[in-house]
């Protein structure tokens, strides 16, 4: 998982593929809980705060590229 300082530098295109990447971790992550194959049951929050910290700063990214112009 990247660190804070590096999902700032990230382009808004890469931001938005991260988060695509980190949804389907969390549903394969919530697929392999049900069926009780998670030997790390702390993932699953750990990737819902991954994609709150990738969202947050795109939201930033956009909200800031939209009073720019």
């Amino acid at each position: 998982m990247a660190k804070k300082n590096d999902i700032k530098e990230l382009s808004i295109a890469e931001l938005e593929k991260n988060i695509r990447d980190t949804e389907d971790e969390l549903v394969s992550l919530r697929l392999r809980k049900q069926t009780g194959q998670v030997e790390k049951p702390h993932e699953l929050k750990e990737t819902r705060r991954q994609i709150a910290r990738l969202k947050t700063v795109l939201n930033q990214k956009k909200a800031a590229e939209a009073s720019a112009a």
